[in-house]
């Protein structure tokens, strides 16, 4: 990575803003249910406080409502505030973490002057103010007043030029934590020079929605193995007959292209050999849930019955990605294989992860809905890196610059 980091800087007696992703799950009763985001920033936060740093951290939660003004309407406040994350963070710390309840003015003001070497004060939420996704120069400028040195470690946020991501840096040094570190690190090694043979593994609903992240995979990986939703949409595109199965209809076309890239590019594209396939009407709501009594069968993708639904890759699918998987030097995934919420279809997803922990290489979950399915299975921790940012991850493999890192100080 050529971009500055908090090793570069010296921040001793320094008021450092850092923006951290602190974007949590919270139940009815406010309680976090997965920390893991918080547990992911530890690393920076305990640096600064280790080397005498006046901490100044900045987050959003959730998307709180805000009026024609571009203030936060009160039950959106109520909701979305981050007195749970102070809490938290505070108890992992052990060490108290002073919470303001505003992020720019006189409360933030008062409260960042008055910090001593090792203190931390998290601000409130980012996003109470509609100027932070509007990236207003002025809110920005606000916020920066706040701290000397600016430190970015929300790779999660990365993709969006927002007040706190990027506006910030037009007014104070900007450098990037450890954990942003980290995925610079490992993305950009998988994309620019990737130990070979270096696999993708790409999932998901529809074909238009990855269809830039496919077109710049192709340029680079030797193979590309495609699961997920939008498997049916490749087997249309090839002449197959999917029964119900989700079809992308303008993604036909791009799937027609993207396999005739693969084939004169010598990149071997690989699509599921079997499905499991269930009978449900076209229309059938997944998210409501499959019932019990439901027919369920595997069946080749070549002889797909009519009225039946592909909702997850076959057994020989599986067994024919998983070696390819296990012999890669590098590989990258993103996206489930099938509707891995239901134990029925989730077999591919967990073929997959299983796959990944049980390969010698370097193996990168690309975030969102594939990160959640590795936790969930308990494979996180067998794989070398699972990236904290969704989109974020999705716009690197496009190969697409994220303002939040182009806006830190180069090497």
């Amino acid at each position: 990575m050529n971009k500055k980091t908090v090793r570069d800087i010296d921040v001793k007696g320094k008021r450092v803003l850092v923006r951290v992703d602190f974007n949590v799950p919270l139940d009815s009763g406010r309680n976090i249910t997965d920390d893991r985001r918080i547990v992911a920033a530890l690393p920076t936060i305990k640096y600064l406080i280790d080397n005498g740093a006046r901490v100044i951290l900045m987050s959003h939660l959730g998307r709180p409502e805000v009026d024609e003004h571009g203030k936060v309407l009160p039950e959106s406040a109520a909701k979305y505030n981050l007195e749970p994350v102070a809490k938290r963070l505070s108890e992992i710390l052990g060490k108290p973490v002073k919470k303001v309840g505003d992020c720019i003015g006189e409360e933030p003001k008062r409260a960042a002057m008055a910090l001593a070497d090792g203190d931390v004060l998290l601000l409130e939420n980012v996003r109470f103010y509609k100027q932070e996704t509007k990236n207003d120069p002025e809110f920005a400028k606000e916020l920066a007043s706040l701290g000397e040195v600016y430190v970015n470690d929300a790779f999660g946020t990365a993709h969006r030029a927002h007040a706190s991501t990027e506006g910030v840096t037009k007014y104070m040094p900007g450098v990037a934590g450890f954990l942003m570190e980290k995925e610079l690190d490992y993305l950009g090694k998988a994309v620019s020079d990737p130990e070979r043979p270096f696999v993708a593994v790409l999932g998901g609903v529809k074909v238009s929605d990855k269809i830039k992240v496919i077109d710049n995979l192709l340029n680079k990986v030797d193979a590309l193995l495609i699961g997920g939703a939008m498997t049916y949409t490749f087997l249309v595109a090839q002449g197959l007959k999917v029964g119900n199965s989700m079809v992308d209809e303008p993604g036909i076309e791009l799937a027609a292209q993207a396999l005739e890239k693969a084939r004169s590019r010598g990149v071997d594209l690989m699509l599921p050999v079997d499905t499991v396939e269930v009978k449900l009407p076209a229309d059938f709501d997944i998210p409501s849930g499959v019932t019990a009594d439901v027919d369920i069968r595997v069946a080749p993708t070549s002889g797909m019955l009519n009225g039946y639904r592909g909702l997850d890759i076959g057994p020989e699918t599986i067994k024919l990605y998983s070696e390819r998987i296990k012999s890669a030097k590098t590989v990258v995934w993103n996206g489930p294989m099938g509707v891995f919420e239901d134990p029925r279809f989730a077999k591919g997803t967990l073929g997959i992860a299983e796959a990944m922990a049980e390969c010698s290489g370097t193996t990168i979950i690309g975030g969102g809905d594939s990160a959640a399915a590795v936790e969930q299975m308990g494979y996180a921790d067998k794989v070398s890196h699972v990236s904290t940012g969704g989109g974020a991850s999705l716009e690197f493999l496009e190969g697409i610059e994220l303002p939040g890192v182009v806006a830190l100080q180069d090497k």
